[in-house]
C-alpha cells in the first residue's frame, strides 16, 4: 500500500482517514509525494430566515464536479451536519441536493460519520466528572454545559439538586460546544489532550479549576479516537469529498476541521471549503479565526452564493449581498457571485447578469444546481479558473491577538457587518460579564486578549436591525463566555440560542 492508504480505514460505507497521522508522516518525510492545493471558500448571502439555506453545499458539490470535468483535480471539504436542527435531513440536510448531492446524503445528515456522537459522549463525560467533583468538594460551580444532538427547550437552563443546594447547569447542541471547537482546531492528539486539560470545569471558592487538575485525560481522548478522523465520501458524479466537524457558524466557529482541509490540500490541487451560514458568519470565522489565529490557509478565491429571493425579495436587505462580495474582494480574494436558481427562475438570468455588471462584480455564475448539478457550471468557469490559476497560495494574515477584546469586536463589526465603532453599543449586562470573564481568565493565568473572538449572533441578521438605513445600523454587545481550552472567547452580539429547535417540514 502507499503511505496514504496506511492511514485509511473502512467505517461503514465511509472511509475514515487518520489525518493526524498522515500529516505527521508528511511533515517527517518531506520528500513524500504530496500536493499543495489552493483553498476556495464557498460562503453565502445572509439568509432571510435562519431555518433555510442559500445552497452552499449544493454549490460546493456542483463546483467540484464542474472543475473535475474541466480536468482540474478538485475536492470538497464539508461540515458534518447537526442531526437535531436539520431534523435528520427533513429541511434538506447539509449534503447537497438533486444532481449536486453525495452518494449517501442520508447518512451524512443523520450524523453517521461518527464524530457528533463521540464528541457528545466525551463532553457529557467531562460534565459527569465535574458533577462528581462537586460531590467531593473539589468544585462549587460547573461552567461546562452538557450537550445533546437533539434539542430540548426544557433543558436550556436547569438546576441539579445536590442535597446541599442547587447547582445550575445547562445543555447546548453538540456542534456549539467547546469540545467540538477543540477537535476542529487541533492538529494532533497531543494538542487535543492539552486543550481538554485546559478547559475550565468550574470554580472552587471563586478560583477556576481545569479538567486537567482532577481527571485522567486518556478517558476522553480514547472516546475521540475516531471522532478526530475525517470521513471520506464522494458526490454522485464520483468527486472526492471529506466531511468533518463544525456546523453552526452563528453560535460557534462553523467551519470544518483544520486537519481535514490540510489533508485535502495535500491530496488535491483545488480544495473547496464550505463555511457555515453567511459571509458574516462562517467566512468571517474562517478568515479571522482559522486563518488569522490558527494558521489555516487564506483562500485563493471565493464564491458567494445567494438565492434569487434572498437578493430580491426585501429591498431593505438587498445591500447585504453586494456588501459580502465587495468585502471579500477588498481582502484580495477573487470573489465570484453565484445565483442559485430554483424552478421557474431561469428567465431572470439576463436581469441578474445586468445587475451584477452594474454593481461591478466579476462574471456572475448562475444556474439551477439542484436540477443540473455541475453541468450548469462547467461552461461558466473560464474567469473563475483564470483567477484561480493566477492566484498563488496567500501568506498568513496578521493576527489580532493582544488587541483589547472590545476593540477586536468593534473591528469585526466594521469589517464584517459594516457598522463603525461608534455604533457598537453595550447592553448593561456586557460590562459585568466582561469583568467576570476577565477575572476568571486572570485567575487561570490567561490573558483574555490573547483568545480569538467568536462573534455569537443571529444567523439571519448582521446588525441589530438590517432593515434600518445604513447610518442607523448598530451592533449591541451582550455577554462574554470563555472557552479556554479551545483558545476562544465568545461575545454575544444579537439574540441567539445554542439549543434552537428544528423546523417542522
Amino acid at each position: 500500500m502507499t503511505a496514504y492508504e496506511d492511514f485509511v480505514s473502512q467505517y461503514g460505507v465511509f472511509k475514515k482517514i487518520d489525518a493526524f497521522g498522515y500529516l505527521d508522516y508528511l511533515k517527517n518525510n518531506p520528500d513524500a509525494p504530496r500536493k499543495r492545493g489552493k483553498v476556495v471558500l464557498v460562503t453565502a448571502d445572509t439568509p432571510l430566515k435562519a431555518s433555510r439555506g442559500e445552497g452552499k453545499t449544493t454549490t460546493t458539490i456542483a463546483l467540484i464536479d464542474a472543475l473535475r470535468k474541466r480536468g482540474i483535480d478538485a475536492a470538497a471539504v464539508l461540515r458534518q451536519p447537526s442531526m437535531g436542527i436539520t431534523a435528520a435531513g427533513s429541511k434538506g440536510g447539509a449534503s447537497g441536493g438533486g444532481k449536486a448531492s453525495l452518494t449517501h446524503p442520508e447518512l451524512v445528515d443523520w450524523g453517521l460519520c461518527g464524530e457528533m456522537g463521540s464528541i457528545e459522549a466525551a463532553q457529557n463525560l467531562l460534565v459527569s466528572f465535574a458533577e462528581k467533583a462537586v460531590d467531593e468538594g473539589r468544585l462549587d460551580t460547573i461552567l461546562v454545559p452538557r450537550v445533546s444532538e437533539v434539542p430540548s427547550r426544557s433543558l436550556r437552563q436547569i438546576a441539579v439538586d445536590r442535597g446541599k443546594g442547587d447547582v445550575p447547569e445547562r445543555v447546548v447542541l453538540t456542534p456549539t460546544c467547546e469540545l467540538m471547537q477543540i477537535v476542529v482546531l487541533s492538529r494532533s492528539m497531543e494538542e487535543l489532550g492539552q486543550r481538554v486539560a485546559a478547559m475550565i470545569a468550574g470554580t472552587k471558592d471563586g478560583e477556576p479549576v481545569t479538567f486537567g487538575e482532577f481527571i485522567d485525560l486518556w478517558r476522553i481522548t480514547n472516546i475521540l479516537a475516531t471522532a478526530v478522523m475525517p470521513a471520506y465520501t464522494e458526490t454522485r458524479e464520483g468527486s472526492p469529498v471529506y466531511v468533518h466537524c463544525g456546523p453552526f457558524a452563528n453560535v460557534s466557529i462553523g467551519i470544518p476541521s483544520l486537519v481535514s482541509v490540510e489533508l485535502a490540500c495535500a491530496r488535491h490541487d483545488v480544495v473547496v471549503v464550505e463555511a457555515g451560514y453567511g459571509t458574516d458568519a462562517g467566512a468571517q470565522k474562517w478568515l479571522d479565526i482559522a486563518a488569522r489565529e490558527y494558521g489555516a490557509q487564506w483562500p485563493s478565491a471565493a464564491v458567494v452564493v445567494t438565492r434569487a429571493t434572498t437578493w430580491n425579495d426585501d429591498p431593505t436587505l438587498s445591500w447585504r449581498y453586494p456588501f459580502h462580495v465587495n468585502r471579500l474582494e477588498s481582502l484580495g480574494i477573487a470573489t465570484f457571485p453565484l445565483i442559485n436558481l430554483w424552478e421557474g427562475e431561469d428567465d431572470q438570468v439576463p436581469a441578474f447578469k445586468s445587475k451584477a455588471a452594474e454593481l461591478g462584480f466579476r462574471t456572475p455564475v448562475l444556474g439551477n444546481l439542484f436540477r443540473d448539478g455541475g453541468d450548469a457550471l462547467t461552461p461558466q468557469l473560464d474567469d473563475f479558473v483564470a483567477a484561480l490559476d493566477a492566484a498563488g497560495i496567500p501568506a498568513a494574515p496578521e493576527s489580532h491577538k493582544g488587541t483589547p477584546l472590545v476593540d477586536t469586536v468593534r473591528w469585526i463589526a466594521k469589517s464584517a457587518y459594516g457598522v463603525p465603532a461608534e455604533r457598537v453599543v453595550e447592553r448593561d449586562t456586557f460590562a459585568p460579564s466582561l469583568a467576570a470573564a476577565t477575572e476568571l481568565c486572570n485567575k487561570a493565568g490567561i490573558d483574555i486578549n490573547q483568545l480569538a473572538v467568536v462573534a455569537v449572533k443571529s444567523p439571519a441578521t448582521m446588525t441589530d436591525n438590517d432593515s434600518a438605513p445604513e447610518a442607523e445600523r448598530s451592533v449591541t454587545l451582550k455577554k462574554v463566555e470563555v472557552h479556554a481550552g479551545a483558545g476562544l472567547v465568545h461575545v454575544n452580539l444579537t439574540t441567539s440560542l445554542t439549543t434552537p429547535m428544528p423546523k417542522i417540514v
